[in-house]
């Protein structure tokens, strides 16, 4: 029987909603983005430990230290350094972020509704899912070379087909992956629980196969690649930055997945053993493997799909591309299709579902993607390359994404001291339409780090974008609130 108003009942320490008419006829409101319930809470922290294991090892990992190296001027031990200590960073907005979603159910665009807004939520929700979509167009690339390589080295004639076959790769990778988000969060549980383990084996069996071709004090010898004489703090400050805005997005929408959490034990445990490590040490591997390649396959090759497709062995090429096309799939789908899933459906609930919401997420990631499809095909030529885009644009866009970060734990933690009106979140009345503080926090770091673009004295505001923006965001957040409520009191006295 229906309520005649929703109802929120709590069982230890987790809140779950008993939805009334106010919210099941409420615009705001969809069963997709509906409170879980306690009993859908299924995730432990092995179950979290795998997702963040079956994100983390990927193709973009594997490149983060030649990126370092290359772009920032990094030593290779300076640039592992910088990947560990970004990700030890980046656990601090995770696992605060995380703690709304476990507490009372709710998806990363719900819980903007509360900072931001309840149709204000949706700017930052459009600008994290169109990075989201920037990834998962690049990831599905790195997959469909997979299927492509796969191909060829099962059926001879396929190698022929060249960039057609990498295509053709794309758009196959491209509707498994969408296939899985539409099964849903126990589809997605299942894929990261069996790949994990496998992914594992595959960086140990890549690691044998390298390491006797590599010596590893000469690898850590080599001399950064920056002026001789020029001090490091400044370069790795800048690369740390950029780091930790390679999982700045998923610090914001964290909540998309802690909402199936048993418990913030959970969760917490869940990411501190998935996390650095798994980061660190798979971007060694990428590191290992490409000063290697050069003995092991006669030429230099920075990612590991097409450094396995030079192997001569069809049988192994098969087997490593199956697995590669596994790890790229766990990554696309948790990381990169479930958040804009959400941020989409956040816009108009009622008239987006899930299913209209993963399509929306694939036809927007394809168009990303179009530029480099079409010069596969051979109908563009053109001198913009991958690498372009992945190590400026998206990491650069990224570090926009700090206010943001800081602005939610301000909100959650000091402001509304971990409180939140549950039914009040998917209806018009409790919280504004519009929090013009959210937005004015979010505006100003954002300006002066696009401005600091164009001032050599303030370069450095760029370059520590994140760090500079999440914690100017939150500062600024916090400090409109006190004066609103400073503002409120006076007011209330003088009546």
């Amino acid at each position: 029987m229906q309520p005649s108003r929703s109802k929120v009942t709590e069982r230890n320490g987790l809140y779950e909603l008993d939805a009334g008419p106010e919210v099941l006829d409420s615009p705001r409101y969809n069963h997709d983005i509906a409170p879980t319930q306690v009993h859908e809470r299924t995730w432990n922290k092995w179950h979290i430990t795998a997702l963040w294991v079956g994100m983390s090892i990927c193709v973009p990992t594997y490149t983060l230290g030649g990126v370092l190296t290359a772009y920032f001027g990094l030593s290779v031990g300076e640039a592992l350094l910088a990947i560990l200590l970004a990700n030890i960073v980046v656990l601090i907005p995770l696992t605060l972020n995380a703690f709304a979603g476990t507490k009372y159910g709710i998806p990363f665009p719900v819980l903007l509704r509360s900072s931001f807004g309840i149709i204000g939520s949706n700017v930052p929700c459009l600008i994290r899912a169109l990075v989201a979509c920037g990834w998962f167009g690049i990831q599905t690339l790195f997959g469909g070379l997979a299927i492509h390589l796969f191909l060829g080295s099962v059926f001879e004639g396929w190698k022929s087909l060249g960039g057609t076959g990498e295509v053709i790769g794309f758009m196959v990778f491209w509707a498994l992956n969408l296939w899985v988000v539409l099964r849903g969060a126990e589809s997605i549980k299942w894929l990261e629980t069996l790949s994990a383990p496998l992914l594992v084996l595959v960086g140990i069996g890549l690691l044998v196969w390298a390491l006797p071709n590599v010596s590893m004090t000469e690898l850590l010898a080599q001399p950064p690649k920056r002026p001789e004489g020029a001090s490091v703090y400044g370069y790795f400050f800048a690369g740390l930055t950029a780091m930790v805005g390679f999982w700045a997005t998923l610090s914001l929408n964290i909540p998309d997945f802690s909402r199936y959490a048993k418990s913030q034990k959970d969760q917490i445990l869940g990411q501190i053993f998935g996390l650095p490590l798994t980061m660190f040490l798979f971007a060694a591997l990428g590191v290992v493997l490409t000063a290697a390649s050069e003995k092991l396959v006669g030429v230099t090759v920075s990612d590991p799909v097409s450094l396995i497709g030079h192997i001569q062995s069809p049988g192994w090429v098969a087997l490593a591309m199956a697995l590669i096309i596994i790890a790229t799939l766990s990554t696309n789908t948790a990381a990169n299709i479930v958040s804009p899933t959400n941020d989409f459906q956040n816009i108009a609930p009622k008239l987006i579902n899930r299913t209209k919401a993963v399509m929306l997420t694939g036809l927007v990631g394809l168009a990303l993607m179009a530029h480099e499809l079409l010069k596969k095909l051979g109908l563009l030529v053109s001198d913009v390359s991958l690498e372009t885009v992945y190590s400026n644009w998206l990491l650069g866009y990224s570090s926009l994404l700090g206010p943001i970060a800081g602005i939610m734990v301000v909100d959650y933690f000091i402001i509304r001291r971990q409180k939140l009106d549950l039914a009040g979140l998917y209806h018009d009345g409790v919280y504004p339409a519009w929090h013009w503080n959210g937005f004015i926090a979010f505006g100003i770091p954002v300006v002066l780090t696009l401005l600091s673009l164009g001032s050599s004295a303030f370069s450095w505001f760029y370059d520590f974008g994140w760090f500079t923006g999440s914690l100017l965001g939150a500062g600024i957040y916090y400090g409109l609130h006190r004066m609103s409520s400073q503002q409120a009191e006076t007011v209330k006295g003088t009546v």
